[in-house]
């Protein structure tokens, strides 16, 4: 990957929303969710999400396909490998070891375990 395709896919889900609905198409796998689908689960008005929608899809981090009358949004995994490769490509002095989150911590502590 290069530089600005970083840029580009980690402009897209540095804000809010974005960031949300990419989550959320994260635990649905390849089989996607329709962009109604997705703007009530994260309680956003429809039109809000098809914007936000096609600006992780110009990002290339995310896929639609045609489901009957549906367009079904799914994330494009390889893009985010790539994009995950890109970010620890050099990591810790090639030593992936340190970047490796230990088995028991919690990936999103609460403000109460960080003091």
């Amino acid at each position: 990957m290069k530089d600005q395709d970083a840029v580009i896919a980690l402009g897209a889900i540095a804000q809010e929303d974005r960031l949300a609905a990419f989550r959320l198409l994260m635990t649905r796998g390849p089989d996607g969710l329709p962009s109604g689908a997705i703007a009530e689960r994260l309680e956003i008005q429809p039109t809000r999400m098809s914007f936000h929608l096609a600006a992780l899809e110009r990002a290339g981090l995310v896929t639609t396909r045609r489901d009957g009358r549906h367009i079904l949004y799914s994330v494009d995994y390889e893009r985010m490998r790539n994009l995950l490769t890109f970010l620890m490509e050099d990591c810790c002095g090639n030593n992936p070891d340190v970047c490796c989150l230990p088995a028991n911590r919690p990936t999103n502590p609460s403000i109460a375990d960080r003091t």
